[in-house]
């Protein structure tokens, strides 16, 4: 039974991890957020997801050491369907690269830390 509540309970929320500075997007946020930082990852993921799970330590690492250089948030797609339809998001997780506002990367599945960090210095030009 202890195994099954570890497969299927939900992560911890964003916000929870040592780098608490992960936003939480929904229909509300989502615009607004999009064009207030310059550099923004949007993480699609739903709680269900093996390797949104898989992908969700990873972003916590990657936050902490881009921080102040690009910000990092997280959207449910169960929560938040009309956004995963308005992207056209149909595998999970997916990454969402903006840049002022603009998409201009997104990584579906999940990358090794090594490549996921490479993709965000090319994506964002940060040597």
């Amino acid at each position: 039974m202890e195994e099954l509540r570890k497969r299927f309970d939900p992560p911890a929320s964003a916000g929870d991890g040592p780098h608490s500075g992960i936003l939480v997007l929904n229909e509300q946020n989502f615009n607004d957020t999009v064009n207030q930082y310059p550099r923004l990852i949007v993480d699609f993921w739903a709680p269900w997801c093996g390797p949104c799970r898989m992908l969700a330590p990873v972003i916590e690492d990657l936050s902490g050491e881009f921080a102040g250089k690009v910000q990092f948030a997280k959207c449910n797609t169960d929560e938040n369907q009309h956004i995963a339809y308005q992207f056209g998001i149909s595998a999970i997780p997916t990454l969402f690269f903006f840049m002022n506002g603009q998409v201009i990367n997104q990584i579906a599945g999940v990358l090794p830390r090594p490549q996921l960090e490479q993709q965000i210095k090319v994506a964002f030009n940060i040597v």
